[in-house]
């Protein structure tokens, strides 16, 4: 039986749900033969800690009493926002010691103040990225997926996004069949990649305050294979091109052009994960107008063609 040892920083301030969620697909997969998980549970001191929404954690002990892990995973919460420097220290000076280095959320702070993510590409929290990136100058932050692997480092968004990690990290050791029943048993998707945008288009834009542009948003979102070009939401919106278009950056942070991809894309993705559709009649109901058209849109944005992603991250057989 191959057991891999986990073992979970707490400190005062931490997420709940960055310390639940990818301890529970770790507890999961463990109830499958050959795919145990040696689950543990430390503090500083081996106290209680209390969580940013109140609850109280009894860790299984203190880090000063804790074996080298496999995986060493550190949670986010508020407790990161001024590091305790002695965990700071504990983490450098232990944390080269575990095989898997992971953090959820704003635990990215926590590995940062601790000079293990100098060199590395990573994440975090949305709302934080700018801090680390500014803070920490040698480490290479992008904004935009929801986990990031880095050789022996992964690095998660927010909250939920541990929970992916955690899932993505369980296929590594165990294979797609065990974390695919784990996602099913806790009512989540296994096939969020890592490489999938922290927001849709709609929340990444923010909402017009105009009802004409409003109205354009929501037309975008439930016709992606309409002519969405300027011209024709400006007609929809009943603005010239000109006044449509920068009335539309302003309110929504996004130009009309650069939204619309988005919301193809994300569309495209759907389709090619949920349904059997083939992939030309996919890129005309998307809006791209040919196969090719949207191979390049897939390769610029993903980093992988349309027939690959839905290879990857399908729920059921394909065809076309």
């Amino acid at each position: 039986m191959t057991q891999r040892s986990v073992l979970v920083v707490l400190f005062d301030g931490v997420q709940s749900l960055d310390v639940t969620g990818p301890v529970e697909v770790f507890a999961g997969a463990s109830h499958f033969p050959g795919a145990g998980y040696e689950l543990r549970t430390a503090s500083l001191d081996g106290a209680p800690v209390r969580t940013s929404s109140g609850l109280t954690l009894v860790p299984d002990g203190g880090l000063a009493d804790a074996e080298p892990p496999h995986t060493l995973l550190v949670p986010g919460g508020e407790g990161t926002r001024t590091p305790d420097p002695v965990l700071v220290g504990w983490l450098r000076d232990h944390a080269a010691h575990a095989e898997r280095l992971v953090s959820v959320c704003t635990g990215a702070l926590l590995l940062a103040a601790a000079g293990l993510l100098d060199g590395h590409r990573v994440t975090t929290h949305w709302t934080v990225c700018e801090q680390l990136a500014r803070s920490y100058p040698a480490v290479e932050v992008d904004p935009d997926p929801i986990f990031v692997r880095d050789g022996r480092l992964a690095t998660s968004a927010g909250v939920t996004a541990g929970i992916d990690l955690a899932l993505a990290l369980v296929e590594e050791d165990h294979g797609r069949d065990i974390a695919l029943t784990v996602a099913r048993h806790l009512v989540v998707f296994l096939r969020r990649p890592g490489n999938q945008a922290q927001f849709s288009a709609q929340l990444t834009a923010q909402t017009a305050r105009r009802e004409p542009l409003r109205e354009v948003q929501h037309w975008i979102t439930e016709h992606p294979g309409d002519d969405l070009s300027v011209e024709a939401l400006a007609t929809r919106a009943r603005l010239s091109p000109r006044h449509f278009a920068r009335a539309f950056q302003a309110e929504t942070g996004l130009t009309p052009g650069r939204y619309v991809d988005r919301v193809r894309l994300e569309h495209a993705r759907r389709l090619l994960e949920d349904t059997t559709d083939g992939v030309t009649g996919i890129s005309r109901a998307c809006g791209y107008g040919t196969p090719e058209a949207m191979r390049r849109a897939f390769i610029k944005a993903l980093g992988t063609a349309p027939a690959e992603y839905r290879r990857r991250f399908r729920t059921q057989p394909a065809i076309g």
